[in-house]
């Protein structure tokens, strides 16, 4: 470790062995910078601030209750709500989109297909068909293809094969069944501007229709694509935190979430010519660290990469300290959630980075844009660099390791088919330690993690304590795993933290009272588990003892995966608003008419033993409804 530090004043952490490495570190990261962004605009964070046009920036106050243009703060909030919703569901739109088109691509060219079982799955589901497994997938691809593609104003064709039937008729009654995805990204951008709706409930019904072309399309099935070209989850146990890091090979640190663009990549970097290249250059070779949700979806599928994938390091939060190991010597991105922070200290360490999507190019990194018909050239490029990288940075930069950091047996390896199988190839196992009270629900702690709330995983960590305790067993998915599993509470020694129940539930099963799903993706995942026990119940999701917590949501992807969660009809805490606050129609119509709408509801709560037990009053109140 480094004595020197660049400040003594760092954000908390709930990992505080991370705690401690960020605060001796001799440059500036996001866990520095918090303190001096404390004071936050109080108009920004009730929503009642609107800068749409040269009028303004106008903002609501007890004497000036509407903007120039009338706008009054439930215009304000919903329609700022509305663009961002559907930012967030473009973001997740363009990474569903550019997975079909590999799927497609690589049927085309009759690459490697890893995952049969999942393509015939998805055959049965959309109703396609094909002479083989190639003219298969590339039915599947065309089929999500031809639904993105759609105008807003015909509706997709895949939304009813794919949805549980009874939530498809609420949404039909409501009239939020959405048109093209594309198409509805546009519509919620338009309808959004300048002098144009100001009915405050119609633009959260929207929000609600981008919610469910989001989920769909956006989460479920660019997870299921994405069994079919990568291989499908299998349980296992593996290393997680900054142990990864193995300063004895070349490291790739890769972020985003667009698995499939690191295909050709990743199997060149374990050939044998690649290999000896990288050993004569003084490496015993190539390893990639996960982090974010890319490295997520690695670890979930690190039974098929065991020769190059080393371990997911930590969450968008973490990335900073992955980094400042110096043991990294590239970073290659393609998405969110890529801090513009790396940056600096990417300059620092001389860390070569490399952006093969330009809607995460950062500032200081080299641009090679994935073309699919042109991936060996593109890898071979980025081989090149990455080895420059390791002779000319490493003899000048010292190490910084810390290999004590998380811990060597997290689960991993869990989705919809490979926890179904583990129980026996049928949910009655679940349903029935859950009928007979061993295990009181389930909770589904999803999304991202941030600096607020308590600070980096603070209230995710907490709140996942507090809920194994209480007998609820807790799914995971997106940048809080990170936090969660290097915090400790995905090894099987987890147990002894949970209430009597589920301790015996898990000591009898050799599991953690924590299961990982993966990235913020596979909340995809979760929603065919809801569906799948909703079905097997014979009942509605609503009715299920589950609830949703995005305790520290972060970006905009987030508020749209929420509201697919509320069209789900799920409950669903934040531990800090959406910035909507500021209007009366939007904060009651999220956090208590939406129960007549959907089911779902929005509860804010950001203390975690207060959160934990409203949601575990919810679902006792949804035990009792169904008698048990």
């Amino acid at each position: 470790m480094l004595d020197s530090c660049y400040g003594c004043t760092t954000c908390a952490s709930a990992d505080k062995p991370l705690e401690g490495f960020i605060a001796k570190l001799p440059m500036e990261t996001s866990h520095h910078r918090v303190e001096s962004q404390e004071i936050k605009c109080g108009f920004g964070l009730q929503g009642i601030c609107c800068r749409l046009c040269a009028n303004g920036p106008c903002r609501i106050t007890p004497d000036s209750e509407r903007g120039i243009c009338g706008a009054g703060p439930d215009v304000m909030v919903t329609r700022n709500l509305l663009r961002a919703v559907a930012s967030g569901s473009g973001c997740y739109i363009h990474v569903v989109e550019n997975t079909a088109l590999n799927l497609k691509n690589t049927a085309l060219e009759r690459g490697h297909l890893k995952g049969l079982g999942a393509l015939e799955r998805l055959c049965k589901l959309f109703g396609v068909s094909g002479k083989d497994e190639y003219e298969k997938a590339q039915n599947v691809a065309e089929a999500v293809l031809n639904d993105l593609y759609k105008p807003e104003y015909v509706k997709m064709d895949l939304v009813e094969k794919i949805a549980y039937p009874p939530r498809y008729k609420v949404w039909k009654e409501l009239g939020i069944l959405p048109g093209g995805a594309k198409g509805e990204v546009f519509k919620g951008v338009v309808k959004c501007s300048t002098n144009l709706s100001s009915d405050p409930v119609n633009m959260l019904l929207d929000c609600l229709k981008l919610g469910i072309s989001t989920g769909i399309y956006g989460l479920t099935l660019t997870n299921l694509l994405n069994d079919v070209l990568l291989g499908e989850p299998e349980i296992r146990f593996a290393p997680v935190g900054l142990r990864v890091i193995d300063p004895d090979y070349i490291n790739i640190m890769i972020t985003g979430h667009q698995h499939t663009m690191f295909v050709h990549l990743q199997e060149r970097l374990t050939a044998p010519d690649v290999a000896a290249r990288a050993r004569a250059a003084g490496a015993k070779g190539f390893k990639l660290v996960g982090c974010t949700c890319v490295g997520q979806d690695l670890q979930l599928r690190g039974v098929h990469y065991t020769d190059i994938f080393d371990g997911h390091a930590g969450n968008n939060y973490t990335s900073e300290a992955i980094l400042a190991t110096g043991a990294i010597d590239a970073v290659v991105s393609e998405f969110n959630c890529t801090l513009p922070g790396i940056e600096t200290v990417c300059d620092e360490l001389l860390i070569k980075q490399i952006c093969v999507d330009d809607v995460a190019k950062k500032a200081n990194a080299e641009y090679k844009p994935f073309v699919f018909a042109q991936r060996a050239r593109h890898s071979e490029e980025i081989i090149d660099a990455v080895i420059r990288s390791y002779r000319e940075r490493r003899p000048k930069v010292a190490l910084n390791l810390f290999p004590e950091h998380g811990n060597s047996n997290s689960l991993t390896g869990v989705s919809e088919v490979s926890l179904k199988k583990f129980l026996g190839g049928s949910w009655k196992p679940l349903i029935d330690l859950i009928v007979g009270g061993q295990i009181k629900g389930v909770a589904g702690v999803v999304g991202c993690s941030s600096l607020v709330s308590g600070g980096h995983d603070v209230l995710t960590v907490a709140l996942t304590r507090e809920l194994i305790a209480r007998d609820i067993i807790v799914l995971t998915a997106g940048c809080s795993s990170g936090g969660i599993e290097n915090c400790g509470l995905m090894i099987p020694e987890a147990a002894e933290l949970a209430g009597p129940g589920l301790k015996a539930v898990c000591k009898q099963l050799g599991i953690p009272p924590v299961l990982n799903f993966g990235p913020c993706l596979a909340i995809g995942r979760l929603e065919i588990v809801a569906t799948e026990l909703a079905e097997a119940l014979g009942i509605d999701i609503p009715q299920l003892p589950l609830v949703l917590s995005a305790a520290q949501w972060l970006e905009e992807q987030a508020l749209a995966d929420g509201c697919f969660g509320l069209a789900l009809g799920l409950p669903l805490h934040l531990g800090l608003p959406p910035f909507v606050t500021g209007g009366k129609i939007a904060t009651q119509v999220l956090t208590q008419d939406m129960k007549s709408l959907t089911g779902g509801q929005i509860i804010i709560n950001g203390d975690a033993g207060e959160s934990a037990e409203i949601l575990e009053k919810l679902i006792l109140e949804k035990r009792r409804a169904l008698k048990l």
